[in-house]
């Protein structure tokens, strides 16, 4: 498996489900900088900043709100724009999924929204696997057997080294989903933006 544990500096926790897997716990105990999206806090205490409109955040940890009550964009992109005026580009994302099946979607398509708009470096964790946006010609890491799903933003062309199916410009959701990496490495070649998801685990390895 990929290690992720010390390559983000900077955590921001939303507040969908707080995850159990060892890859999105790890990154959280060693990240130098952890924001959490309002009541996500009670799963951080150690988090320096709580953002949102404080409608959730405990009361023992109002005094690291930053109470931002605008409604045009959600806690996560406050959050990240928080990020964004200090400096940190580079953002793992954890609590973003599980709970409501519509912030869940919305949180994810987000992520690409912060690496096209706002030139953020940001994968999202979650206890099965893991959401990386790209663009144009991209190698990832992987392991053989690795489950991976595309999703294409946009691209009029996308092929594929490496993985078991060969990619295309799917124009629908389902059908970059369920492909397999062979190697350590894929690469995809494309004209424009799309987002990876790769599982933790290879096809054999998960039973669940």
């Amino acid at each position: 498996m990929r290690e992720f544990a010390t390559a983000f500096g900077t955590v921001i926790v939303a507040n969908g489900t707080f995850p159990k897997h060892e890859v999105p716990l790890g990154i959280l105990r060693n990240a130098c900088h952890v924001v959490a999206c309002d009541g996500a806090v009670i799963h951080c205490p150690q988090a320096e900043v709580v953002i949102g409109d404080g409608d959730s955040a405990p009361e023992a940890f109002r005094d690291r709100l930053i109470q931002m009550t605008e409604q045009e964009d959600n806690d996560l992109t406050k959050a990240t724009r928080y990020c964004l005026s200090r400096g940190w580009h580079r953002i793992a994302y954890i609590g973003t999924t599980g709970k409501r099946e519509d912030h869940t979607l919305g949180n994810i398509s987000l992520l690409m929204r912060y690496y096209r708009d706002m030139g953020i470096e940001g994968i999202i964790f979650t206890d099965y696997g893991y959401f990386t946006p790209a663009q144009g010609n991209h190698t990832f890491q992987s392991q053989p057997g690795q489950q991976v799903s595309i999703f294409n933003f946009g691209c009029t062309a996308i092929t594929s080294d490496g993985l078991k199916w060969d990619s295309y410009a799917y124009r629908e959701l389902w059908q970059g989903t369920l492909n397999q990496a062979l190697t350590d490495r894929f690469t995809l070649h494309a004209d424009g933006y799309y987002m990876v998801y790769q599982t933790y685990e290879d096809k054999d390895g998960d039973r669940g």
